[in-house]
């Protein structure tokens, strides 16, 4: 299967059941923050705090959201040492106490996220850490699991999910590439 996996009606549909998911579990906003991991997890971030904000309109989003820059935490910088040092941007409350969604638009080995919690613990200590993606693709290397998932896409390893954010991409879509083994 090649193709638009999920077009622009469909993410935004995901992104606001996840909203409303993160609201139920953990029972309002009071003590949410939202953290983006670049690069299309920052958009999702920003979406995903201003369709918290409809619901619960004194949540501010635009304060509430952050972004993890997660390069100096990577398992792979030996074979890849050229990365750029993105900025990290927290709320001005930090992140103490806070429970903190960490979001990211595809969620694959796991090894992004083990970085991004890496990268946490030397920002504050959050009371809890969650995740939220647009897509789980499978084909875990570290034990790790979204809280929150838009789509679960099962893949083979040698097909592509590539997430496409207006923002960015200039349109919103997931598309999956590539041969089945």
């Amino acid at each position: 299967m090649t193709g638009t996996i999920l077009g622009a009606p469909d993410i935004g549909r995901a992104l606001t059941r996840i909203a409303h998911e993160i609201l139920e579990r953990n029972e309002g906003h009071e003590s949410l923050v939202l953290l983006g991991i670049p690069t299309r997890g920052v958009p999702l971030a920003h979406r995903l705090a201003a369709r918290i904000a409809e619901v619960e309109p004194d949540f501010d989003a635009a304060a509430r959201c952050g972004e993890l820059d997660i390069t100096m935490y990577r398992d792979d910088l030996r074979s890849q040492p050229t990365r750029s040092i993105g900025p990290t941007t927290l709320p001005a409350a930090g992140i103490d106490g806070a429970t903190v969604v960490l979001v990211d638009d595809v969620l694959h080995t796991g090894r992004t996220i083990r970085a991004a919690l890496d990268a946490i613990k030397d920002e504050g200590r959050p009371t809890a850490v969650q995740l939220a993606v647009l897509v789980d693709r499978g084909h875990r290397e570290l034990p790790i699991r979204a809280d929150f998932v838009g789509k679960n896409i099962p893949t083979s390893r040698i097909e592509r999910v590539d997430v496409h954010v207006s923002d960015i991409d200039g349109d919103d879509a997931v598309i999956l590439s590539g041969g089945r083994s």
